[in-house]
C-alpha cells in the first residue's frame, strides 16, 4: 500500500527499455524476440484504459490512507488483514460461489454489477465432483 491521495489513476509513464526481451548480457535477443521496434516498445494500450483497469485499486489506496490518517495505522492494517482471511475460500469449487463478506469489506455490497446476475449461468455442472476437490485441496 503507497499512501497516496490521488483520486484517480496516474498516467503510465512511456519509457523505452529492453529488459523483457534481453539475454544474459543485456542486449536485445533479436532471435527469439524478433528485431527490435522502439515505436512497440512505447506504444501503450491508451490511458484511459489504463486509467479504468486501475480505477478501483486507485480509489481503495485513498480510502485506505485516509484511513491510516484518521484512526492510525491499525485501522488499514486490520481491514487489509479481514480481507486476506475471507477471501480463502474454503468452499467446494464444483458449487456456485459469491464472496459476501469480501463484496461488504470492499464496499461493493450495496452496488449491482452484471456480474451478480449472469455470474453462474455460463458455467456447466462438473463431471467430476471428487477430482476437483482433490485438485483444489492438493491431495
Amino acid at each position: 500500500m503507497d499512501p497516496s491521495f490521488r483520486l484517480v489513476p496516474a498516467n503510465a509513464p512511456k519509457t523505452a527499455s529492453v529488459k523483457d526481451t534481453a539475454n544474459s548480457l543485456g542486449l536485445h535477443d533479436t532471435m527469439q524476440y524478433g528485431p527490435r521496434s522502439i515505436a512497440a516498445e512505447i506504444k501503450t494500450e491508451g490511458g484511459l484504459q489504463g486509467r479504468l483497469e486501475s480505477w478501483e485499486e486507485t480509489q481503495d489506496n485513498l480510502k485506505l490512507t485516509l484511513q491510516r490518517n484518521l484512526y492510525g495505522m491499525h485501522a488499514p492494517m486490520r481491514l487489509l488483514m479481514e480481507r486476506k482471511i475471507v477471501s480463502a475460500n474454503p468452499h467446494m469449487p464444483a458449487l456456485p460461489q459469491s464472496n459476501v463478506h469480501l463484496d461488504i469489506l470492499m464496499g461493493r455490497d450495496e452496488t449491482i454489477e452484471p456480474v451478480d446476475i449472469f455470474g453462474g449461468m455460463e458455467d456447466t455442472p462438473p463431471q467430476n465432483i471428487h477430482r476437483d476437490m482433490e485438485k483444489k485441496l492438493k491431495l
